[in-house]
């Protein structure tokens, strides 16, 4: 069987530059072109790209997107005192620096651990918290309602929360409920607008839903914020100065009671938040 020669004096002609060189120092191309290895250029990379699928139409297990409720936070230790402002009355200042609270919130205070108070007067802490239950059942169409305890709610109207968890679930379906009136004297609210919900931080979430409730759930209220605590500070670059927010002030009533002396209290840990928390 014949063989070929080894080519070791043979010269070749590049397809390439068209100059020739020895035989044993050429080199195919991947386009077939028979070139010195000094010129060799490897295949581009575009020029054989990767196989790949189509993308996917979905996923396997997705969760749709919900706006999360907001959280209630902790306050430094006895954060609330009370004062008397000349167009209010009655008033809590709450102490807590940048909480991003507005006028106009409605802000719920829980948790405390000691009543607000000095030597001479107390107020409760179911009174900071106006917090109660419902005296009877109702069902999702009432638009009145009556609780057990005389607390301090807002005679001209405001927000109540009822508290219900599902017997099956274990799940909270608490509802908001706005009132047009609070009566003290017969423990009892009138001109119910069920299923809503109040603004925080600016922000109003989703209506909750009415549904029926039975006689002993729990009831509480939010105090709307009616103006801040605000301070200024010197600042090195522009502006000059910057304000610092504090706190808040709340109503504690409409009737326009005031505080026989400043009071302080509420413990350590309590919260302040919105209305409905836990949902």
């Amino acid at each position: 069987m014949s063989s070929f020669s080894q080519g070791k004096y043979a010269l070749a002609i590049s397809d390439r530059s068209g100059l020739a060189f020895p035989y044993n120092e050429m080199v195919r191309e991947w386009n077939g072109a028979l070139v010195h290895n000094s010129e060799y250029e490897a295949k581009q990379p575009q020029l054989q790209p990767k196989p790949t699928n189509a993308d996917p139409q979905a996923l396997q297990r997705a969760r749709p997107a919900r706006t999360e409720f907001p959280t209630a936070d902790f306050l430094p230790n006895n954060p609330i005192s009370t004062i008397n402002l000349d167009t209010v009355g009655a008033t809590y200042k709450v102490s807590q620096p940048n909480s991003g609270i507005l006028v106009g919130d409605f802000v719920r205070l829980r948790g405390l651990t000691t009543p607000v108070s000095t030597t001479q007067f107390t107020a409760s802490i179911q009174r900071v918290e106006m917090s109660t239950t419902l005296f009877a059942n109702m069902t999702a169409t009432d638009t009145t309602m009556s609780v057990s305890d005389e607390v301090f709610f807002y005679d001209n109207g405001g927000f109540l929360i009822i508290e219900k968890i599902n017997s099956t679930t274990g799940l909270y379906e608490n509802e908001v409920i706005k009132y047009g009136s609070y009566v003290p004297s017969k423990k009892s609210f009138f001109g119910l607008v069920r299923g809503t919900s109040c603004p925080f931080r600016g922000q109003t979430p989703a209506n909750t839903i009415a549904s029926n409730h039975d006689a002993g759930a729990k009831v509480f209220g939010a105090r709307e914020v009616h103006s801040l605590d605000t301070t200024t500070s010197p600042s090195a670059g522009q502006p000059p100065t910057v304000t610092n927010q504090n706190g808040y002030f709340l109503k504690e009533n409409d009737d326009g009671l005031n505080w026989i002396t400043t009071l302080t209290g509420g413990g350590l840990q309590c919260t302040s938040g919105p209305i409905n928390d836990r949902a």
